[in-house]
């Protein structure tokens, strides 16, 4: 093959087209990867990990301010940002090196520069045109803000926000979804005052309601203040800050508004419709098993309907590297892939939740059991409060698990594995959880559901 013609091409570089080169390649495919910004996409760069690192610097702040609570004499001298920030863009270039590192050593061709579906086998990047035999776009997703709304100033999305250089005294946070209220988790650690517009009725509204509840209680107790069921009508800003009027009449002042209503599809002027190339809202529409209606074009991760999640990204990438390759792969269906909010306190799922489940096997075919942290050893020492809430099919497998306390993510391999295999909580019943860990809260859930509790009545 020529340097332009290849087995795979691949539009984007983040998690799901990644993830699909390195894949493909495995399988004896040659690969062009083509990427306008950096490998890894939004996730490595301006999402997932960026932000991942801002929540443990919060994290090391509270555990600061409250370490005589532990025996240990420390004194809280402050949070300074550019120190943060150079550990937050240190290990994002770490990671960088070595994803980029890798994808040379898998023989994968990258192609900068940004490309344009030309037709149903090439791509145009600049004067070059690139031919597949089999094309996947996996060209990511953007900030969202609502109509009207225009970004600018002291308006300002996720990624201005990865890039403040100072931390401001008080912060309004519209949507109360994940990006907002980990966001609100890392001002609150480093002294800021938060406020968080959501138009739903709950904060992380996604999740089980007895989790979303909990989850309000635990802000409340942090003092991050939060209107719920209620819509943005409009901001102003000036030199000194922004005042945010609600349509229920309430304003907000801040020094920021942080906008943080979703992420919408990377579609535009990348000649997805011109090669008729089935589109929605801008996102593209496949079957199950990521085929667009054009056969041979296939997409991934955030253009995909459904969850917007790094993992989801990657998954979807393997799977349509194998499933050209004809392997056959498993569909893994939404419902059961696991997301992690990395708050404080942290929220975890899995499967349905207690009322889609209800919905979809019957009221009087599902029950739940409700494991309070309260009970769990490692929990107590380190301070977290939460609950794991499992849901089964009566007489039939775990459909769905729930968590919220401190660490609770570190959880969902577990809870991801049950819900995917259909386990029934009888065949987990046996199994050893060790102690004292977390794990054993989801033990003592499943043994609950068993019908053999042991630390609870």
């Amino acid at each position: 093959m020529s340097e332009n013609d290849f087995d795979i091409v691949i539009l984007g570089a983040g998690s799901g087209g990644y993830a699909a080169a390195l894949r493909a390649t495995q399988l004896g495919m040659t690969v062009g990867l083509i990427e306008k910004n950096k490998l890894g996409g939004t996730c490595l760069h301006v999402g997932c990990i960026p932000t991942k690192a801002l929540l443990h610097s919060g994290e090391v702040a509270d555990v600061t301010r409250e370490s005589a609570k532990y025996g240990v004499n420390a004194d809280f001298q402050g949070v300074d940002i550019a120190a943060v920030t150079k550990y937050r863009e240190d290990i994002v270039t770490s990671k960088f090196k070595g994803l980029t590192g890798l994808i040379k050593q898998r023989g994968i061709t990258v192609i900068e520069g940004e490309g344009k579906l030309t037709s149903p086998t090439t791509v145009q990047v600049g004067d070059r045109t690139i031919t597949g035999k089999n094309i996947v776009l996996a060209s990511g997703s953007y900030s969202r803000s609502l109509p009207g709304l225009e970004i600018g100033g002291r308006v300002i999305t996720s990624e201005q926000a990865l890039e403040l250089d100072f931390i401001p005294k008080k912060v309004a946070i519209l949507g109360g979804g994940v990006i907002g209220v980990e966001f609100a988790s890392v001002w609150k650690s480093f002294g800021a005052d938060v406020s968080i517009i959501e138009a739903l009725p709950h904060l992380v509204p996604n999740e089980d309601e007895s989790i979303s509840k909990q989850f309000e209680r635990a802000y409340r107790k942090r003092g991050i203040e939060f209107s719920l069921g209620v819509r943005f009508q409009g901001v102003e800003q000036n030199d000194q800050g922004v005042v945010v009027t609600l349509e229920d009449g309430k304003t907000i002042e801040a020094d920021i508004l942080l906008v943080a209503v979703g992420r919408g599809p990377s579609t535009t002027g990348l000649g997805y419709d011109e090669v008729g190339v089935t589109m929605d809202r801008g996102f593209v529409i496949t079957d199950e098993r990521l085929a667009t209606n054009i056969p041979g074009v296939y997409a991934v991760g955030d253009i995909v309907p459904g969850l917007q999640l790094a993992h989801r990204g990657f998954q979807h990438g393997i799977f349509v590297a194998e499933e050209i390759a004809g392997l056959k792969p498993v569909v893994i269906d939404d419902v059961n892939v696991p997301k992690v909010t990395y708050s404080h306190p942290e929220v975890a799922s899995v499967g349905y939740s207690e009322a889609k489940a209800k919905e979809k096997f019957g009221d009087d075919k599902v029950s739940t059991y409700d494991y309070n942290l309260a009970g769990n050893g490692k929990s107590h020492i380190i301070g977290t409060a939460g609950s794991v809430k499992v849901v089964r099919v009566n007489d039939g497998p775990v459909v769905g698990v729930h968590m919220i306390g401190d660490r609770v993510g570190e959880l969902i391999g577990e809870a991801q594995l049950a819900v995917n295999w259909e386990a029934y909580p009888e065949d987990i019943a046996p199994l050893v959880h060790a102690h004292p860990t977390q794990d054993e809260a989801l033990g003592e859930a499943f043994l609950a559901l068993a019908g053999k509790p042991l630390h609870a009545i």
